[in-house]
């Protein structure tokens, strides 16, 4: 009898479940106490890029693994911006609308790829968006997006309960504030993006479905 491999216990996803640990921590912490909550949420953040690490060196890439770091991402990042909505209630609608662009484009996006057979939420053909190529080739422009992005929703936290050391007669913290929210914004844009050529391969799918099944009627 062939012994299988058991994926659920893979060193990279191992640490996804401290991950998603630290993560829980986190967010029952988030409404009293920013300290707790700050260092898992940063600690969990760091782990992300481990478990890639540890992925390539043990040769232990799998699909579930990959599922579990984007669910853990998305997760982490929703419940911050609930936590905010109650910060800040004037600008809950923003917030709201921030987490609806997110979970619906990127949902589009990778399910769409999964039906074009694709190997990963990342491949990008040459023939779609440039803007979206730089994005996914680019590690450099990848991480300052998604830092910065993280970062700006970081601040507006933190800045609930501290305004942190004050630099040429602007708090640390408003200043990463200030500096972030347009990276932000950007993302914001990249994900919409994600969801239009997304839409634009799924409507690509359907039509060449519609036409094989045309051809055997």
């Amino acid at each position: 009898m062939t012994e299988t491999e058991n994926i659920f216990l893979f060193v990279p996803n191992i640490i996804g479940y401290g991950r998603i640990i630290l993560a829980l921590i986190s967010f029952y912490f988030m409404p009293t106490n920013y300290v707790i909550s700050s260092w898992c949420y940063i600690i969990s953040g760091l782990l992300d890029a481990l478990d890639g690490h540890a992925a390539r060196y043990f040769n232990q890439s799998t699909r579930f693994g990959a599922i579990l770091d984007q669910l853990t991402d998305r997760v982490g990042t929703m419940c911050l911006l609930v936590t905010l909505s109650q910060f800040y209630p004037r600008y809950t609608f923003w917030f709201q609308l921030s987490m609806a662009i997110d979970i619906a484009c990127h949902w589009i996006y990778l399910h769409t790829t999964l039906l074009q057979g694709k190997t990963s939420h990342k491949f990008l053909d040459m023939s779609e968006n440039p803007i979206m190529r730089l994005y996914y080739t680019n590690r450099q422009v990848l991480f300052v997006m998604c830092a910065g992005n993280e970062a700006f929703y970081a601040a507006l936290y933190l800045l609930h309960f501290t305004e942190g050391p004050i630099l040429v007669g602007i708090s640390l913290i408003r200043a990463v504030a200030y500096i972030s929210a347009p990276i932000a914004f950007v993302k914001t844009l990249i994900s919409v993006l994600h969801g239009y050529v997304s839409c634009i391969n799924l409507s690509i799918i359907d039509i060449k479905e519609r036409e094989a099944q045309r051809k055997r009627n």
